[in-house]
């Protein structure tokens, strides 16, 4: 297609000749009100004139007779601009005027009319157009004064070029101006075009050009670019699981195949053969755990997890979060607390207590004090209640504030280096200090395709010392602050 086809088929070139339609005939109709008003007002002053000499004539004619009739025609005929004049006997024998020759039928009724007409003496031929008014006087005379057209022949002729004239201007600018907005439209059309293309053949860093204006294909351009980068990291993200899955579970699938290859090749009696079998059901469970978490956050971030979402408090899932894993904590030697606080949210129920788990499994695994730490507190060395800080708590925390629902787990173990929290909340990351204890790096990813998927984020910061993972979700619009409610402790047994 030829780049002037592309240029008339475009919608912007369309809508200008509509426009450009609609422009020409309001400026016609606008010019013929004008012309049909002027017509008007001409017709209207020529007959107030007339009739206002007929009414003298009249009276001179019913005080002088026809001679007095015929001597004030023939003064008036020689005046500069004469209207016209003509006066005939009963008969129809011309008496006196200015008029050689009439249409006709004329003369023949009274009232106003419009005729052709040729004065005496006109050197010019061609017949003239005029609105006359016929009378009748006493003894069968008629009487016609009227006036020439020519006046508004005239104007209508100016009219009519000036509509002539506008019409062409219109219809030129309109077509300048619909190839001129036909062309930068299409550059633009054209430009989002090529970066699709570029797109489409695996491109995915490409992004649409917006511009300065705001408009909106710019508002378009901008919307599409947040798609596109939404389907960029959903692509970069597939590849990082493709990936990681090749290597981070080609380990344990390896260790499985050659505990079950040993216990073949070694295992001698029914005891040895059920040990192995335990393992290898042990080491299979944690595979089956670590591809539930996969699709879980494989959930979370392509959104299929919206259709259950429901209205819940955050406190309730703290609280049960918090019987859930108080065993657990007890185990290691730590207590579990939480602090809440009623925050309605819209979510899914179930993935935010997902994530909130992950929270505090990672607490219990990686959030034990140092040696030094024992003791004392960090907040206790600074004088405040022991109670309140003590070194083997893990807080669960919910509240609002703002517009947003804060689900938080603090501890006070190490900790994660600023540097390192970015890459904390990769799949499958495990950092140096935790390679010692067991799990497959998935906690907090999930826990951060959860709170993305409720239009929040995952936040981690330091407790000082020790880490506060926090779950920043909207709130649900309406519900209003409530009061705190006490701590409630559970201390181990």
């Amino acid at each position: 297609m030829t780049a002037f086809g592309k240029l008339i088929r475009t919608t912007a070139f369309r809508l200008t000749l509509v426009y450009l339609f609609l422009f020409a005939l309001f400026a016609a109709s606008l010019l013929g009100y004008f012309a049909w008003n002027t017509r008007r007002l001409i017709n209207e002053q020529i007959m107030t004139s007339v009739n206002a000499e007929v009414g003298v004539i009249s009276n001179i004619y019913a005080r002088y007779g026809v001679l007095g009739l015929t001597r004030t025609i023939g003064n008036r005929t020689l005046r500069p601009g004469a209207n016209l004049y003509l006066v005939t006997a009963p008969n129809g024998q011309t008496v006196g005027g200015n008029i050689e020759s009439l249409a006709p039928g004329v003369m023949g009724t009274t009232g106003w009319s419009e005729t052709f007409y040729r004065r005496l003496e006109d050197q010019d031929t061609a017949d003239h157009r005029a609105l006359v008014n016929v009378t009748e006087l006493s003894n069968g005379f008629r009487l016609l004064i009227g006036r020439d057209l020519e006046e508004r022949r005239r104007l209508f002729g100016i009219v009519a070029q000036a509509a002539q004239w506008s019409v062409l201007v219109v219809i030129v600018l309109g077509l300048g101006g619909g190839i001129f907005v036909a062309r930068r439209v299409l550059r633009r059309i054209d430009a989002m075009t090529g970066t699709t293309q570029r797109i489409m053949a695996g491109d995915l860093s490409g992004r649409l050009p917006v511009g300065r204006s705001g408009d909106e294909l710019d508002r378009l351009a901008e919307n599409l670019n947040a798609m596109l980068e939404r389907i960029e990291a959903l692509m970069v993200g597939l590849k990082e699981v493709s990936d990681n899955i090749a290597h981070d579970l080609k380990t344990p699938l390896t260790r499985l195949r050659n505990r079950a290859e040993e216990a073949l090749a070694k295992a001698s009696n029914e005891a040895e053969y059920r040990a192995a079998l335990e393992r290898t059901i042990e080491e299979s469970d944690g595979l089956i755990r670590t591809f539930n978490a996969l699709l879980m956050i494989a959930r979370a971030e392509s959104g299929q997890a919206r259709g259950n979402m429901d209205d819940f408090d955050a406190a309730e899932v703290a609280h049960g979060i918090q019987e859930l894993y108080e065993p657990l904590a007890e185990d290691s030697g730590m207590t579990l607390r939480v602090k809440t606080e009623p925050a309605r949210l819209h979510g899914n129920r179930e993935l935010v207590s997902q994530a909130l788990a992950n929270l505090v499994e990672n607490a219990i695994k990686y959030g034990q004090p140092a040696p030094a730490l024992q003791p004392l507190s960090a907040g206790a060395a600074r004088g405040e209640a022991a109670t309140d800080n003590k070194a083997n708590d893990i807080l669960i925390e919910s509240r609002r504030d703002g517009d947003q629902v804060l689900l938080s787990v603090t501890d006070h173990g190490p900790g994660i280096p600023e540097a390192d929290r970015g890459h904390a909340v990769e799949r499958f990351v495990r950092l140096e200090a935790s390679r010692t204890q067991p799990g497959s790096g998935l906690g907090l990813s999930l826990a951060s395709a959860v709170a993305t998927l409720h239009g929040g984020a995952l936040k981690l910061s330091d407790a000082q010392p020790g880490l506060r993972a926090t779950l920043a979700i909207p709130a649900l619009a309406g519900a209003g602050l409530a009061v705190q409610t006490p701590d409630v402790p559970h201390k181990a047994a």
